[in-house]
């Protein structure tokens, strides 16, 4: 019998030992369950919503960090539907975007998509909105109307709230330009201020860092792996798309997880 369970322990050891290692894991700077964080969402891709990258990135690193969150959009028609293969707007579509970014979502329980106009300031330790051009026509007019956009009223109220109220904002690629247009003076990344065209990546968008200079922000070259923090504003972007490149999405993922790991940290202060 002795002889029986060594032998069965050696088989399970060597199983075992053959088999990826897991390990639970709390992250460095969430509060173990206790900090919630608002996520704000446009609709569901880069062209005409938000980046679906950026979304996922941003929901696993703070699921990673030890955070609850609630994911929110506006009930409202999004500008238009693209055709993401061609890169142009589909003809005859057109697509509410709380019902896009629900996509997001297993829509069960706390976790289904919520109407922005419904987030409450006191309800949250910090508010993160994640990049895609549905943050230049869903969530403010900047598509069309330049440093002179106006925001959506909840993302507009909710920005002030949140900075009014000292709690953390997070920005990635794009949503710099919602927060620099209604919090003048703040600083900010969106990457490279001209185009460095390289075999890894290039940065297309630097029309839009010119545009929240004018704006009155001050503005910090980064790379798309790093964040930048305002300290004194509680503000914390990464460039993340604003930099395009086919293979290097770690970069991207890794410049989402230093924004989610500064959020939480000030969130706790």
């Amino acid at each position: 019998m002795l002889a029986t369970r060594t032998l069965l322990s050696k088989q399970t050891l060597a199983v075992l030992s053959r088999q990826p290692a897991c390990f639970v894991h709390h992250g460095d700077y969430g509060n173990w369950g206790n900090t919630n964080i608002a996520v704000v969402f446009s609709g569901c891709g880069w062209w005409d919503g938000t980046d679906v990258h950026e979304g996922v990135y941003t929901m696993y690193h703070l699921s990673r960090n030890g955070a609850r969150f609630q994911m929110f959009a506006p009930n409202q028609q999004q500008m238009h539907v693209m055709d993401h293969m061609r890169k142009q707007p589909a003809s005859g579509e057109n697509r509410n975007m709380m019902m896009e970014s629900a996509r997001f979502s297993h829509n069960q329980g706390s976790m289904q998509m919520q109407d922005l106009s419904k987030l409450d300031v006191n309800s949250f330790d910090a508010i993160i909105f994640p990049g895609g051009h549905g943050v230049t026509k869903n969530l403010s007019s900047f598509v069309k109307d330049g440093k002179d956009c106006k925001l959506h009223n909840d993302v507009e109220r909710v920005l002030k709230e949140f900075h009014r109220s000292r709690k953390p904002i997070g920005l990635a690629s794009m949503a710099p330009v919602l927060a620099c247009r209604v919090l003048p003076g703040i600083e900010v990344t969106m990457g490279y201020e001209r185009d460095d065209n390289t075999r890894w990546g290039n940065w297309p968008h630097t029309n839009m860092v010119q545009a929240v200079k004018s704006m009155g922000a001050r503005h910090n070259v980064r790379d798309p792996y790093e964040a930048y923090v305002d300290e004194k504003n509680k503000v914390i972007s990464t460039p993340s798309f604003m930099w395009e490149t086919e293979y290097h999405y770690h970069y991207i993922f890794d410049g989402i997880g230093n924004m989610v790991k500064h959020v939480l940290r000030m969130s706790t202060k």
